[in-house]
């Protein structure tokens, strides 16, 4: 697997479609500067198909320092959750099937496990 930069993204849309790469840089930062501000706000991002964005409060918590066992308040804190769409989730179900050899169909991952088993698999 290999890591994709915002550059290489950049680099890559105005390769396809023609632009130069100082205005689809400045689009794509404006769009995600954007996302930042609405998250910040309280909003919920949805974009169809993709995925939902919303901003989650985690709830404050004591956690127990490893080293000296000493136990630790976590304050509250604002996080981010994100929630596959449809489409996203076809490919990323396409680019991650086994295919049985014998047959040349997919397998069925889920046939035999537990959720949490499930959930390590993908």
């Amino acid at each position: 697997m290999a890591t994709v930069t915002k550059k290489e993204l950049i680099d890559r849309i105005a390769d396809e479609m023609g632009y130069k790469r100082v205005v689809v840089k400045g689009v794509i930062q404006a769009f995600l500067d954007m996302i930042v501000d609405e998250l910040g706000n309280g909003n919920r991002l949805e974009f169809r198909d993709f995925g939902v964005f919303e901003g989650r409060l985690r709830a404050a918590r004591t956690a127990q320092n490893p080293k000296t066992m000493e136990k630790v308040p976590v304050p509250p804190k604002r996080t981010v959750k994100f929630k596959v769409g449809r489409l996203m989730k076809v490919r990323l179900d396409e680019a991650g099937a086994v295919i049985d050899e014998a047959t040349g169909l997919p397998l069925e991952a889920s046939v035999g496990r537990s959720k949490s088993a499930k959930r390590r698999a993908r």
